[in-house]
């Protein structure tokens, strides 16, 4: 159960209290990104054994390597917070682990954003018309922006319109 000052606002929590929570925050939102990262590339892999992919042009085969790729970097980065767990545990440093395990996550994601929009593109140019294709894969886009971006940034900033503090927890997960 968190603390509160005498106001009934915010967490007296020493810095390492700070950071075993933040990480556990952490490792719940990575459970969803890392699963989600993982199926795509995983389905990813297995397209180039289909016998239609022999049929791509050219410009889709350079979609398809670039979505590969970009799907490889974001798995690599979604996963790089468990490497920092490992390799850092039991040295004290928790708090630095937390910040550059959310960095990687945010990389991570903004990699899945492009992943995505990248497979909807090959996907969407063998279903539709090119020129709607890059339309629907704009509209997702933005889709992805306002559900991943705008929205959080909107109430980040209501949070702390309220409070004054940035909301519960401080606001910034890097400290």
């Amino acid at each position: 159960m968190a603390r509160q000052d005498e106001d009934g606002h915010g967490r007296h929590e020493t810095v390492e209290e700070r950071a075993d929570r933040l990480w556990g925050e952490l490792l719940q939102e990575l459970r969803v990104a890392q699963t989600g990262v993982q199926i795509l590339f995983g389905f990813l892999l297995t397209v180039v054994f289909q016998s239609r992919f022999t049929e791509l042009s050219d410009t889709d085969r350079a979609i398809y390597t670039s979505t590969v790729m970009l799907g490889a970097a974001a798995v690599g980065a979604l996963i790089g917070p468990v490497s920092f767990h490992r390799l850092l545990t039991g040295r004290r440093l928790k708090p630095t682990m937390v910040v550059w395990a959310s960095r990687l996550t945010v990389v991570g994601l903004v990699l899945l954003f492009c992943t995505m929009a990248s497979a909807l593109l090959l996907i969407l140019r063998l279903a539709v018309d090119h020129t709607l294709a890059l339309w629907l894969v704009g509209v997702m886009a933005v889709w992805f922006v306002v559900c991943w971006g705008v929205l959080p940034a909107r109430a980040r900033h209501a949070a702390r319109s309220e409070s004054g503090t940035g909301g519960p927890g401080g606001g910034r997960t890097e400290g």
